[in-house]
């Protein structure tokens, strides 16, 4: 049975998450790191050279500062209205643009389209990629670059993984994630329309730890 995603029931649960970083977003200084780990694995390089970047779920938006203090135009898409406010306050001056929306209307209702398209940790975790990687192929212009990263699929648990936020006791808050082996989201990819599609899993710093599923795919 497909996932249901309730949006306004979501954006509660971002708009909850938004408050709980809101110093770090004040406080904070831009980078750009595709790992949960500081320092650790590739940086915007992945991306090529852009001339114009989309961050789809871009969070305390300080991937899309650095970029855009390196002269790109960038533009984030997050779905709080309150993160959105937030680090529209902080990274605006900086030449980043945020804008307020649920992914999937977004680009299909934007003609905007794109050097490079980035996630990290972001909305291609928690949006159903049947939808939304033929809409993210159609807004990258030629030669475009898709990048995104989140943890590595749970072996054994693969499509869409229900996803409890902040304990398990009190009103239930609760949103998807997707999740795939690499050769998953290489074949994905190319069924939606990218010409090439490559994916791993970075080892964390320490050996043992949670690893980092990095993909990039390039559209013709």
């Amino acid at each position: 049975m497909p996932v249901q995603h309730n949006i306004d029931h979501e954006r509660e649960l971002w708009d909850t998450y938004a408050q709980s970083v809101k110093d770090k977003v004040s406080d904070s200084e831009p980078v750009f790191c595709w790992t949960q780990y500081a320092g650790h694995g590739p940086g915007p390089e992945l991306l090529g050279a852009p001339g114009t970047a989309l961050e789809i779920g871009c969070g305390t938006g300080r991937a899309l500062a650095h970029l855009a203090q390196r002269g790109v135009k960038t533009t984030g898409v997050d779905l709080s209205p309150v993160m959105v406010e937030q680090t529209t306050r902080r990274w605006g001056p900086a030449g980043a643009r945020f804008v307020c929306a649920e992914v999937i209307q977004h680009l299909r209702d934007s003609p905007e389209t794109y050097d490079a398209i980035y996630s990290i940790f972001g909305a291609v975790w928690f949006t159903d990629p049947e939808k939304l990687l033929p809409l993210l192929a159609q807004r990258l212009n030629p030669g475009g670059v898709l990048a995104f990263s989140h943890p590595p699929a749970i072996p054994g648990a693969y499509g869409a993984q229900g996803m409890y936020k902040g304990g398990f006791a009190g009103r239930a808050m609760y949103t998807y994630r997707y999740s795939y082996l690499p050769s998953g989201w290489e074949e994905r990819l190319l069924d939606a329309g990218f010409a090439e599609a490559e994916a791993r899993v970075l080892g964390a710093p320490t050996p043992g730890h949670i690893g980092t599923l990095i993909v990039r795919a390039v559209v013709a």
